[in-house]
Formats: C-alpha cells, sequence, structure tokens
C-alpha cells in the first residue's frame, strides 16, 4: 500500500511538471506566433436606435458586418450554441471527447465522418484558413487555446458570429439578417435565426432567395431537434415551424448619404445620433420644396437639426436629392464652405453689448462711410439715417455692422468664430477685414447651425455631435447669457422685413429666433432660426455657385425653415426665453439710447447689463449762444458782453447732418458762426472720402478712368476747392463730385471749405496693361 502511494504521488508529480513545461511552451509559442489580425470589416452607420441605415463594403468588397455584444440576443446565443457546440461555455477551447470519438470514428470507417471542431476552433479557422491536415488541425487547436487565453467566451463567440460565411460576398450573422431580413441580429426571430445558422455548413448549395424550399425543411429538422433537446417549448416551436420563409437578397440600406460619407472613415460601426423618422420627414420637405424652386433656377437645399439640450446632430441633408447627378446631388451643402452673408450680425451685436458699447436701443448712424477705400452698402443701396442697434439687427443693415464691428476690433470677432469651430476663419484669420460681418468669410452650415445653438445655451457653445463616439465636451462661452437673451429678443419679433412674402396666413407661425442672409452676388441664402429646444439651419442655392436674382433669405429659405419647425416642434411657443439675472431694464431716453438727461422728452425701457451697458447720460441737446434774432452762434471767445441769449440745440454729427439735407429732412440748424471771431478752428475740416487716404490705384493704359474727388464738409461750410500736387484743380458745392485723371506716382491732393480749413490726402497711381 505504501509502496503504491508512493507510485502515485511520483506520477502526479510528473504530470505537474508535464503540464508546467506544456504550459510554459504554450507562453513562449504564444509569444512567438501571435493571434493573426482580424479581417477588415464593412464600415456600417446606424441611426439613434441602432439600425444600420447605411454600409460600406470592406476593402477586401466583403459584406462583413460586426456584430456588437450587445446585439447578440440571448435567443440567438441559445441556438448558436446548441446547434454548433453545447459544450461551449465548459471547455478550454478544445473538446478533448469530441475529438476522440471523432477520430475513432474516422479511423473506423476510413473516411471522415464526423467533425470536433469547437465554436472557438472554427473562429481560428476563420482567422487563419488553410488545408484541412492533421497538422492544420493541430495548429488550429493551438489557436483555439490562444483565443481562450486572450479573450471571454462572448468575445470568441461574437467573433464566431462576426466570420461566419454566409455564401458570395456575405460574412457575419449581421450582414445576412441585414441583407436577407432587413433587420439587425438581436430583432430576428427563433425561426430565422434556425434558418440562418444552417446556411454556413454550406453556404453555396443553401442560398436564401433560391434554395428556400431547402432551407425550409433543413430549419424544420433543427428546430424538431431543438423541440427534442427540451431547448425551447413546444408552442415556440410550432410558431417557427409555422413561420414562412420568403426571404431573399436585399439591398444594403443607403440612407443618409451625405453624413455617411462625411463619417465613414470614423470605425467599423458609428452610431449616429439620426432620428430616422424627423431625417426622413425632413428630406421629404426638402425633395418637394426644392423641386419648386428649379422653376426659379434654384436646385438645391440642405438642412441641419441640432437638439439644443444634447447637441447632437437629429437630422443631416446635404441635398435635395443625393441621386441627382445633373444638379450635383453627391455634394454635400451642409459642409461646403461658402459665403454666410448676414448670419453673423447677431454674434457682432451680442459681442458689442458684452463689451459695454451698445444696448439693443443705442443709436447708430446708417450713412456713407469710407474705410481706407471700403465703403459698404446697405442690401437695398440706401441710407437710413439714425437707426437703433435692434432697427439694425431686425433689418439687416450693413452700414450699422461694419461700423459696429470697427469699433468692437476684428480680432475679438475672428477669435469668438474660431472658438466655435469656424475652420475657414481660422485658416484666414489674417485675410479678413470688416467685410467678415458681411459675409467676407467661409463658413458652413454645420458651423452656423452649430454657432446658432450656443445663443440657446445662454451663449455657451458646445460643438454639435455627430456620433455616440464623439468624446468632446469642450464648452467654450462666446456671449454672456444676458447679451443672448437681448439678441434672441430682437430675433423672435415677427414684424420684420426679412418675414417671408409668401408666407400663408393660414400656416402656423412657430414661435423661434431667426436670421437670415444672402450672399454676395445672390449665390447663398441662409435662414438659422433656434428655439430652447432644436436649432434648424438652412441653405437654399446652386452648387455652381450660379448667381439667381430671386434669391435670397428671406424669400427662399426662410419659408422651408417654417416648414421644418412646424413639423418637427408645433407648439414651439409653450416654452420661451425669459431674461436671465444680470439682464435689467432701465429707461432711456430714445435719440441716443443713453439714461435720460433733464432735458429729454421721449423716453423708453431697454434691456441693458449693470455695470457694462453705456452709463453715461444722454447729451443729444447742447446750449449755444446765440444773437438775439438767432442769426449767428457765438464761442466763449467772441461772444459779446449782451445782446444774445442761449439755446438748445440738437446734437448732429456732420455725416448725419449731410444726410439729413439730402434726403430733405427737416432739423433746426446751428446758426453759422460769428464771422468777425478771430478764432482759428482746428476742429471741421473737410474729410476726403475719395480718394482713400494711403491707397494704391492701378489705371489701365488703353482705357484710363478718372478718379472722384468726394469729401464731406462740415456744417458751416458751403463750398470747397480742390488741389491736385498743390496745383488748384476745381471748386465745387456741398456734395457735389468731381473726377480727375491723375499722374502716374505719388499724387497729393488736397481739399480746402470756405473757411479756410484744409485736409490732404497722398495716393499712389500705377499706369498697367489691364
Amino acid at each position: 500500500m505504501q509502496h503504491q502511494l508512493q507510485g502515485i504521488k511520483k506520477f502526479s508529480a510528473r504530470l505537474v511538471f508535464a503540464a508546467g513545461l506544456v504550459f510554459l511552451l504554450f507562453i513562449f509559442l504564444n509569444a512567438i506566433f501571435p493571434l493573426p489580425p482580424e479581417p477588415d470589416y464593412s464600415t456600417i452607420i446606424t441611426d439613434n436606435r441602432g439600425e444600420v441605415v447605411h454600409a460600406y463594403l470592406s476593402r477586401d468588397q466583403q459584406w462583413r458586418m460586426k456584430t456588437e455584444l450587445n446585439e447578440i440576443s440571448p435567443l440567438l446565443r441559445r441556438i448558436i450554441v446548441a446547434k454548433e457546440d453545447k459544450y461551449f461555455y465548459q471547455h478550454p477551447g478544445v473538446n478533448l471527447l469530441a475529438i476522440g470519438r471523432a477520430f475513432f470514428r474516422n479511423i473506423v470507417r476510413m473516411k471522415r465522418t464526423s467533425g470536433a471542431s469547437t465554436i472557438t476552433m472554427q473562429v481560428a479557422r476563420a482567422l487563419e484558413p488553410k488545408r484541412r491536415t492533421y497538422l492544420n488541425k493541430c495548429i488550429e487547436i493551438f489557436r483555439a487555446f490562444q483565443l481562450e487565453w486572450t479573450y471571454s467566451k462572448d468575445e470568441i463567440l461574437q467573433r464566431y458570429l462576426n466570420l461566419v460565411p454566409y455564401g458570395g460576398n456575405i460574412q457575419g450573422v449581421k450582414s445576412a439578417a441585414i441583407l436577407y431580413f432587413k433587420k439587425n441580429p438581436d430583432h430576428l426571430s427563433l425561426a430565422e435565426i434556425t434558418a440562418l445558422s444552417i446556411i454556413p455548413n454550406r453556404p453555396s448549395t443553401l442560398v436564401i432567395g433560391k434554395h428556400n424550399d431547402l432551407i425550409l425543411r433543413e430549419r424544420n429538422r433543427w428546430l424538431q431537434y431543438f423541440a427534442k433537446e427540451g431547448i425551447f417549448s413546444a408552442a415556440d416551436i410550432k410558431d417557427a415551424m409555422d413561420e414562412p420563409l420568403n426571404a431573399t437578397r436585399g439591398a444594403v440600406p443607403t440612407l443618409i448619404p451625405h453624413l455617411s460619407n462625411r463619417l465613414k472613415s470614423g470605425g467599423d460601426i458609428i452610431h449616429t445620433h439620426i432620428d430616422m423618422n424627423m431625417q426622413t420627414t425632413i428630406e421629404k420637405l426638402v425633395a418637394d420644396y426644392s423641386s419648386g424652386l428649379k422653376l426659379r433656377d434654384i436646385r438645391n437645399a440642405a438642412v441641419v437639426v441640432v437638439n439644443n439640450e444634447t447637441k447632437q446632430v437629429l437630422s443631416y441633408i446635404g441635398s435635395a436629392n443625393f441621386r441627382d447627378t445633373t444638379d450635383g446631388g453627391q455634394v454635400n451643402g451642409a459642409a461646403a464652405i461658402r459665403q454666410p452673408g448676414s448670419t453673423l450680425k447677431p454674434l457682432l451685436y451680442g459681442l458689442c453689448i458684452d463689451q459695454g458699447l451698445l444696448t439693443p436701443k443705442s443709436i447708430i448712424s446708417d450713412v456713407a462711410v469710407n474705410y481706407r477705400g471700403y465703403a459698404p452698402e446697405n442690401y437695398d443701396k440706401k441710407f437710413n439715417g439714425a437707426v437703433t442697434m435692434e432697427y439694425a439687427l431686425e433689418h439687416s443693415l450693413n452700414i450699422p455692422a461694419v461700423k459696429s464691428l470697427q469699433q468692437l476690433g476684428k480680432d475679438r470677432m475672428v477669435e469668438k468664430l474660431i472658438e466655435a469651430g469656424f475652420k475657414q476663419v481660422n485658416r484666414d484669420q489674417h485675410k479678413l477685414g470688416l467685410s467678415l460681418v458681411l459675409g467676407g468669410c467661409g463658413a458652413s452650415l454645420e458651423e452656423l447651425t452649430g454657432l446658432y445653438s450656443a445663443f440657446a445655451a445662454d451663449g455657451v457653445y458646445t460643438p454639435p455631435s455627430f456620433t455616440t463616439a464623439d468624446s468632446s465636451v469642450r464648452r467654450t462661452r462666446l456671449l454672456s447669457a444676458a447679451s443672448c437673451f437681448m439678441v434672441t429678443d430682437i430675433l423672435s419679433k415677427v414684424d420684420r422685413p426679412d418675414f417671408p412674402l409668401n408666407w400663408q396666413s393660414t400656416e402656423h407661425m412657430p414661435k423661434i429666433a431667426w436670421k437670415t442672409g444672402t450672399s454676395y452676388g445672390r449665390r447663398d441664402a441662409w435662414s438659422i432660426g433656434y428655439n430652447k429646444k432644436f436649432t434648424v439651419g438652412v441653405w437654399t442655392g446652386n452648387f455652381s455657385a450660379k448667381g439667381v436674382a430671386e434669391l435670397s433669405g428671406a424669400n427662399i429659405a426662410t419659408p422651408l425653415l417654417f416648414k421644418i419647425f412646424n413639423t418637427i416642434n408645433y407648439d414651439s411657443d409653450q416654452d420661451w426665453f425669459s431674461p436671465p439675472p444680470g439682464c435689467d431694464l432701465r429707461l432711456v431716453c430714445s435719440e441716443t439710447g443713453l439714461p435720460p438727461n433733464d432735458f429729454c422728452t421721449n423716453i423708453i425701457s431697454d434691456y441693458f447689463i449693470p455695470l457694462v451697458s453705456p452709463a453715461g447720460k444722454c447729451q443729444h441737446m447742447q446750449e449755444i449762444m446765440v444773437s438775439a434774432d438767432e442769426s449767428i452762434s457765438y464761442c466763449q471767445s467772441c461772444v459779446p458782453a449782451n445782446g444774445y441769449k442761449k439755446k438748445l440745440y440738437k446734437v448732429i454729427s456732420p455725416e448725419l447732418q449731410n444726410w439729413m439735407e439730402d434726403n430733405r429732412v427737416a432739423y433746426a440748424k446751428i446758426p453759422p458762426h460769428n464771422p468777425a471771431c478771430e478764432k482759428v478752428f482746428k476742429e471741421g475740416q473737410p474729410a476726403i472720402l475719395s480718394p482713400a487716404n494711403g491707397t494704391e490705384y492701378l489705371i489701365s493704359k488703353s482705357h484710363p478712368e478718372p478718379l472722384q474727388l468726394l469729401a464731406r464738409l462740415a456744417p458751416d461750410a458751403n463750398k470747397s476747392y480742390w488741389y491736385i500736387n498743390n496745383k488748384f484743380y476745381k471748386a465745387s458745392n456741398k456734395g457735389e463730385k468731381q473726377f480727375f485723371v491723375p499722374e502716374e506716382g505719388p499724387v497729393k491732393i488736397s481739399c480746402t471749405d470756405d473757411k479756410g480749413r484744409n485736409r490732404d490726402v497722398w495716393i499712389t497711381v500705377k499706369y498697367v496693361n489691364l
């Protein structure tokens, strides 16, 4: 007995030693011969419910769609394990009993009659296909152990489901489910899974759509086996056997094509936030609306919808019809860089409010200006005189916007646009000028929609999220909550000139804040709106950049914007923005938008930011000493001892006085200054508007065109005298334009008014072959 115990101990020790050697050998071989990589998978795009909406062939032209772990339903797991490897969760990758049984049967019958491959071994064979030999079977067993060492059982099952063949260029249960049953694997029924499970055994002779009767018989045979083994209840088996098999191979979904093409390099499975119900509804709206625009030679439109609470992109339409090759339907209008027109003005005015430069009732003069040769014009080529910031934004006036940007500083706005993800602005930041706010830069509908969503978030910008993999939670404050509310309050008014003329009175007007924009040459029409729930961006135009006279943001893009809001958020006025802390109301003078003085008579209310907004009292009136008959005015140097009186006159800038005189607007003029006054006036010199000081002018040698001479004179001046290189040229009356053809080289231009005040400018002239 003692001798037997010692023998057992020695045998056990040798067995442990042998096992240790085998283990060390496995570790060594595992390090030298790592597992082969998985094959390239098809890229698939899903919507917010996980349904496949678009797919692309793998690099080797296979439909090999990856099944995610959460798509392996308990039903799918039970059927595959029961049919292929019922001891899958018990063995270490190799079923030694099954191998022994198969080996014995094959030897006895002198041919292969029984297989012993586990699910793990089948994965190993799929990863590294080889001829069926005993040596390759040993390699397969080694690879199976490697797989079990590296992955969990569920991960191995996942790889089996991803690589199992279904004939032709279809691999993986997900590819088969999508192509044959148009659904994800976790939505398959017992009958459908069983039908799919038998195809890999004979993928070339069991083809769904061609051999359905044969597949049906095989399916029912396996269902009977499941019933016999008690894997499923008799009722479940009966329902499955009664289920017909009418499936045929279908086409892979090709929905949301523009967004899919934009995202397809992002991985094997890309989960978007797209709401397909909303997407298909808006796609139809865009297609129907665009078909009507073709009669006006306007052929395309793009739409982006962002959920303001989550910043998720719920709908993305790049063109009216992706398959329309005649009008560039495959061009992605939502990502294309275009001129944004006036759509950046809300950001500008919000920044001006935060800098303490403006409030909604602040007065800005809308008159002719010239910034070193840049003379912006309004959309209608007219001037409006003194307007409020509110009016300027409502009517999208260009000159007040350029004046405000000049006062704010171009770099400040460029910095904010870069923070809001404007890539083209970032690239061109050193080239941009004051025309930036009128659309003199590049922007996409994606970027503009993301920018406007910040207005719905109290001025905090968060990049729109296209996929669940977007890890960026970068939040940037662009504006204060107070300035956002003021801008939103202005943009939500319905009595605006950009309200679409053709909007039927019978249609519901959604409660939204919106801004339109039209690019130079009428090539792009924009309308971007938001409420608390959604931000919707709309672009209309032609991908060829062809301008159309009828194209405008108000009358072309805005009706589509309203239709979309009516569809996705009909009762949007139930919850609206309210003044945030730090945004208060105060009384101001309507003449300046500043707190009223004693002489102010027209008092209105205005929003402001305490300790930020302009706080100085209104000074729109000044006291002037005039003669008894009010024919002349005096200064402290020439006022007589008696015989004069003091009178209040409205302070009007010289450029605004010129506009009022040109437009025959009556106002109380300050009488001419005392002609006997000997004081030398240092102010009031003529302002030379053209040509611009320090500018180089290129003039054609063959067809030289004259340069314009134009100056703005002080109110007490009526005549100007022009000098070219210190030689008298011409005299002109106030507001009169003169022209001259300069000589080549540096040219000095002087303008003297009838009070003796002078202004000089220098220009450079070059004659070139044009």
